[in-house]
């Protein structure tokens, strides 16, 4: 029988181009819906800055590009600017903020993650005028969580930032810090329309000029919130907001603040809110190691020494007239020369004792502290029996 030899099966060659074909078609839909997708940001974005023009905040763009094709939405924005009306108390003449760049930043498979990078300067101006201030830093970042919807998170973070008031030939320091971030979530009580919103503020190496002596020199900040009382978290001015908290009821709650300048260490927590007024009332529960530091950081041994104005009488001990300090330092200085001028020099240990004669002994990270109320009352701030600095109405 002769041997039969069968010619092997030769498969169709289409079945080659299955995969490349699918490759391509799944490309070409991929780069369709990249590109459709690019195409609603600007939509997405006009949208987002007519909601914040409503609320007192004006975003512009002077050139906006997309980018990051193929797995990435990369917008950027040049010569960025923000027009700010009605967001303080009172009248006030609107400001704009300029910067030379923003990128925002989100994976195509994750939409409702912006992460973005500022790029520094800034300058802060009054409307049409020359600008008033400059802030710079060296890397500048903020994430969302949650857009087109209600965010649930977001985080601002800066390095090295820095606030200078711009004069016609010089630039004078108003602000620095090593690093700041600031970190809002929504808790998990939150309703729609009863959001409760958590808040972190974290400061390295800040001092700012030109508020108080205290405050020039670097410190440590952790300030941790828990606000309350929102109707919800559309876009509105702030001051309409602080009114909104008010006639609900609601309150900022200080859970944890710790305050650290060198041996200087301050931990307080207590509840905050407003009166009809917009001013702020409430007390915080305040732990001090090293208060013997505040004293000539107040200046009040100088303004003994020097003579006592009654306008700061009036703002660090209301009821006191100057007269009353003069005459008496005079009464003691003809009782027995020189005495009056011995109490003035030691004003700083007598104050200092009489504020460590407040609230009552403590421990405070292994060192002596004193524990006792610091009082907001109609937006003035008290130290035991001082008055130590004015909150001005927040609406």
């Amino acid at each position: 029988m002769p041997d039969i030899t069968l010619a092997p099966r030769r498969r169709p060659l289409w079945r080659l181009f299955i995969a490349p074909v699918l490759l391509v078609v799944a490309a070409i839909a991929w780069s369709a819906f990249w590109f459709y997708a690019a195409s609603e940001v600007g939509v997405r974005a006009d949208a987002w800055r007519a909601q914040e023009a409503k609320a007192g905040r004006v975003y512009d763009c002077g050139k906006r590009s997309v980018a990051g094709y193929p797995f990435r939405l990369e917008v950027r924005c040049d010569d960025a600017s923000v027009a700010l009306f009605s967001q303080t108390a009172g009248a006030q003449t609107p400001f704009t903020a300029r910067l030379g760049e923003i990128l925002v930043v989100a994976q195509i498979y994750d939409p409702k993650l912006l992460i973005a990078e500022f790029k520094a300067p800034a300058t802060i101006a009054d409307r049409g005028a020359q600008p008033s201030l400059s802030v710079n830093w060296s890397k500048g970042r903020s994430s969302v969580v949650g857009l087109p919807q209600v965010p649930q998170r977001a985080s601002i973070v800066f390095d090295d930032p820095a606030i200078d008031r711009l004069n016609a030939s010089s630039q004078v320091p108003l602000a620095r810090a090593n690093h700041v971030e600031l970190h809002g979530r929504l808790a998990d009580e939150s309703t729609t329309d009863n959001p409760v919103i958590e808040t972190m503020l974290q400061i390295a190496g800040g001092s700012l000029q030109d508020l108080h002596p205290l405050l020039a020199q670097p410190f440590n900040a952790d300030v941790r919130t828990k606000l309350t009382g929102l109707k919800d978290i559309s876009p509105k001015p702030w001051p309409e907001r602080f009114r909104d908290m008010q006639a609900a009821g609601g309150h900022v709650e200080i859970e944890q603040s710790r305050i650290e300048q060198g041996d200087l260490v301050a931990v307080s927590a207590g509840t905050l809110s407003l009166n009809a007024q917009g001013r702020i009332e409430g007390e915080l529960q305040m732990t001090v190691a090293g208060l013997e530091r505040v004293i000539p950081a107040l200046g009040i041994d100088k303004m003994l020494e020097q003579g006592v104005p009654q306008a700061t009488l009036d703002r660090v001990a209301p009821g006191v007239k100057t007269q009353d300090v003069n005459n008496l330092f005079g009464a003691l200085d003809r009782a027995i020369p020189g005495l009056g001028k011995v109490i003035k020099q030691n004003a700083n240990v007598g104050v200092a004792a009489g504020i460590n004669s407040l609230g009552t002994e403590a421990v405070l990270e292994g060192k002596k502290a004193r524990a006792f109320p610091l009082r907001f009352v109609d937006g003035a701030v008290f130290l035991g029996p001082l008055k130590v600095g004015q909150v001005p109405p927040l609406f």
